[in-house]
């Protein structure tokens, strides 16, 4: 009997040193040993996030992605996400980082983990020129582009709750050809993406002031708080090295003003 007892203490504790092992070993290692990081990027609007003649992806959050990958010493697998997508692809384990303009809020973060932000971006309004549309309660009754499962979507319901939602997955092309073809007399984004847009075409302009201040993170399941503090000395070094500065200007311009942004460490 003692030598039974024995050898299953024996195996219990072989198992909890080996489950031990594994979770010790985290997200990091197990990028390591599969020689690829898949990271989700939002290919949805420029500058942020698209593809160019070729095909590839370019653009802000690409770039912080593969410098992340860079310093994870691995390749890294695009794919394309918007809205819910982002979230529910990290949850079921379909990827390992989201680098994908997504919004740090408190909802989100019940769900799965945040570093500190890389970016910051507000929601704007962008309307047609002719539209008559000088302030937020002018879009009653309006049609206003939204990203489904976005903060702009969240917003336009609370505060003008008769505009008329036209939903999209991906901003560009479509909110931006539904702008173009003066199918929807409105758009509610990150300035980020709506200031870009409007120096690219003179019939659309932005309205004054922003409605909202979001921290920008990069997003992962939960489970793994040893990863997530690697990822805030990550964009620590980003904004400290000056990358930071230097991509943001790549984007949006040598006379643009990036964000101010606090490293962690």
């Amino acid at each position: 009997m003692k030598t039974m007892i024995a050898k299953l203490t024996a195996f219990a504790l072989t198992a909890a040193l080996a489950f031990a092992g594994t979770a010790h070993a985290g997200k990091i290692e197990e990028i390591r040993e599969r020689g690829t990081v898949r990271i989700g990027v939002s290919l949805g609007g420029e500058p942020i996030g698209f593809r160019d003649d070729k095909n590839n992806p370019v653009g802000y959050d690409v770039d912080v992605a593969t410098q992340l990958a860079a310093k994870l010493g691995v390749p890294v697998e695009f794919t394309d996400v918007s809205g819910d997508a982002r979230i529910s692809m990290l949850v079921s384990g379909q990827l390992d980082i989201v680098v994908a303009n997504t919004s740090a809020t408190l909802e989100r973060a019940k769900t799965v983990d945040f570093s500190i932000p890389y970016n910051r971006a507000g929601l704007r309004v962008i309307v047609q020129k002719d539209a008559g549309i000088a302030s937020l309660k002018d879009l009653s009754g309006k049609k206003v582009v939204v990203g489904r499962g976005t903060t702009g979507e969240t917003f336009i319901k609370k505060s003008v709750p008769d505009a008329e939602l036209v939903y999209t997955d991906t901003f560009s092309p479509d909110g931006v050809l539904l702008l173009q073809q003066k199918r929807a007399d409105a758009a509610i984004e990150d300035s980020s993406l709506l200031d870009y847009l409007a120096t690219k075409n003179e019939n659309l302009v932005t309205l004054e002031g922003l409605y909202s201040n979001d921290p920008i993170g990069i997003a992962v399941a939960k489970g793994d708080p040893e990863f997530v503090r690697w990822l805030d000395m990550f964009v620590s070094d980003y904004i400290q090295s000056g990358a930071y500065d230097t991509n943001y200007k790549k984007w949006w311009g040598e006379k643009a003003n990036p964000p101010a942004l606090t490293p962690l460490w």
